[in-house]
């Protein structure tokens, strides 16, 4: 890799790879270490293309949800099956990831500017501004900069747009996967809103069960299929269905919170 090569965005990679390699290390006992982060599917990951690729994800902070996919999509391609043990595994990581992130969100501090650098593509959110609901337009350079990055490598993005649960699936996402055909893997998480703060910088609780399941690329008619049954299809493979809401009790639903909280994982994953 020359000194200065550039990603599309006009990234220097080995500015990048050094950013990668640095804020793995510093966060890696997040997720290895104060609490266990739980792995299932992982073996997908080093078996898909090298670009082209888009990952749909529940929400539950800014930044720690991102900072654990980082961490399991390098250990995966360098074999590690469902664990993140020994960090080494960013000694040399996947420099095309990208995340989709609100431009508000990335603008917020020097730190936020850091993880940006990383591999963030900033949007402006159509619905929300500085706390504020609006209604705007989308911005085409928003979705040309999110087809670059397929174009470049993989994008993760969280298709609700929030952290808060059960809100509706954006179109926006159904457009991308329309206009761009990439292979969709859905990814559901639990955990990191009890482990961290909001910003998912700070370390709200220790010892809390985290948990990440990497499921199998949908299938998708991209010819065919509506915007509407594409949204419908993420719905249910990210688990935010409102029917997922009807299977359990709220009784049930507090009690495996508790249960959440107090469960522990051993140092072997």
């Amino acid at each position: 890799m020359g000194l200065f090569k550039k990603n599309p965005f006009g990234h220097i990679l080995f500015l990048k790879k050094w950013l990668i390699r640095s804020a793995g290390v510093i966060t890696h006992r997040r997720y290895r270490g104060f609490n266990q982060l739980q792995i299932e599917g992982s073996e997908i990951i080093k078996d898909l293309p090298e670009t082209n690729v888009l990952f749909i994800s529940n929400h539950q902070t800014y930044f720690a949800d991102v900072v654990a996919m980082f961490h399991v999509f390098n250990a995966s391609l360098k074999g590690r099956t469902d664990s993140i043990k020994n960090v080494g595994y960013l000694w040399n990581p996947k420099l095309n990831i990208y995340y989709v992130a609100a431009i508000e969100t990335m603008k917020s501090g020097l730190l936020p500017k850091i993880l940006a650098y990383a591999g963030s593509i900033s949007i402006e959110r159509t619905w929300r501004a500085n706390g504020e609901d609006v209604n705007r337009q989308v911005k085409m350079s928003d979705i040309s900069n999110i087809g670059r990055a397929l174009n470049d490598g993989w994008v993760i993005t969280f298709p609700q747009g929030t952290t808060k649960p059960w809100k509706p699936i954006r179109k926006g996402t159904a457009h991308i996967i329309k206009r761009y055909k990439p292979i969709v893997i859905p990814i559901v998480i639990d955990g990191f809103r009890r482990s961290f703060d909001k910003k998912g910088l700070n370390i709200k609780k220790k010892g809390i069960l985290q948990s990440m399941v990497i499921k199998a690329p949908l299938e998708i008619d991209y010819e065919n299929e509506s915007i509407d049954d594409i949204v419908e299809k993420i719905e249910y493979a990210i688990e935010q269905h409102p029917s997922f809401l009807k299977v359990l009790t709220p009784k049930q639903i507090k009690e495996i919170e508790e249960l959440n909280e107090l469960r522990r994982y051993g140092t072997d994953l």
